[in-house]
């Protein structure tokens, strides 16, 4: 066998620990419960009692009684208390007093119904608070039969004949072949095939080319400064109506 190449300082030998190359299982995952001990033990194994070392308890006093620090009173015995008569003196009590009905609570003359007989009496009172809605119907909940047409009730009626709309099922107006019809195929423009005749348009008002700079107005303008260029500024004056040296036009009027 040829001697192999080996690359560094790196050879073969046996691991120091475990890996998990060589293990299948996923290894030390899983914590196995122990067999020693009493609150981790594992449940498949029988557990032994157990038994723990408790503290010295505390000592106790000497004397555990409350001693002569309560003050019982010797008239209370073991089957109660023991007193004699006693009296004290007490406000006036309250007495209720009863109001009894006067003579004028009373209607003698109302006590002839119960002896004699009498005859039914009715009178209007108000309407009781338990049925404030009544379920009786009223006169508009009663429907009379019609004394006209077929669905008369207690009568003979004539024979009626009725206009029913046309039906759209298997009729002329019915497509059962489902074609297509005029509206279904669209018209080729004859402009494709044929001269194509001139065509106008209305179009929009043509502006003529102009300035659109802004030009100042009458208040940008500054008559008064004139004297800037000139000796003074225009002087107007008001002048005769007519000349002196002209003949009046004179018409005689007779």
């Amino acid at each position: 066998m040829a001697e192999q190449v080996w690359v560094g300082t790196w050879r073969p030998h046996r691991p120091r620990g475990p890996i998990m190359a060589l293990y299948s299982s996923p290894g030390p995952k899983y914590l196995i419960p122990p067999t020693t001990g009493f609150v981790t033990h594992t449940p498949n194994k029988l557990r032994a009692p157990a038994y723990s070392f408790h503290g010295a308890p505390v000592l106790l006093a000497e004397n555990c009684s409350p001693g002569p620090r309560y003050s019982v009173n010797p008239k209370i015995l073991r089957t109660g208390q023991d007193l004699g008569p006693a009296y004290s003196i007490r406000g006036r009590c309250c007495t209720k007093t009863t109001l009894s009905p006067g003579p004028g609570h009373y209607f003698p003359e109302k006590s002839t119904k119960h002896v004699f007989d009498l005859a039914p009496s009715h009178s209007i009172s108000v309407r009781t608070k338990t049925f404030r809605v009544d379920s009786t119907p009223g006169p508009a909940a009663y429907m009379l039969p019609t004394v006209m047409g077929p669905h008369t009730v207690g009568k003979a009626s004539q024979p009626a004949f009725s206009i029913k709309g046309r039906s759209k099922l298997g009729s002329f107006s019915d497509d059962l072949y489902k074609t297509p019809g005029p509206a279904a195929y669209r018209q080729t423009n004859v402009q494709v095939t044929k001269f194509k005749a001139p065509q106008y348009t209305m179009a929009a008002r043509v502006e003529p080319p102009g300035d659109k700079t802004l030009k100042p107005g009458p208040g940008a303008h500054s008559p008064e400064k004139v004297t800037v260029t000139k000796p003074c500024a225009p002087i107007v004056t008001f002048g005769i109506k007519h000349s002196d040296y002209m003949t009046p036009l004179v018409v005689d009027v007779e």
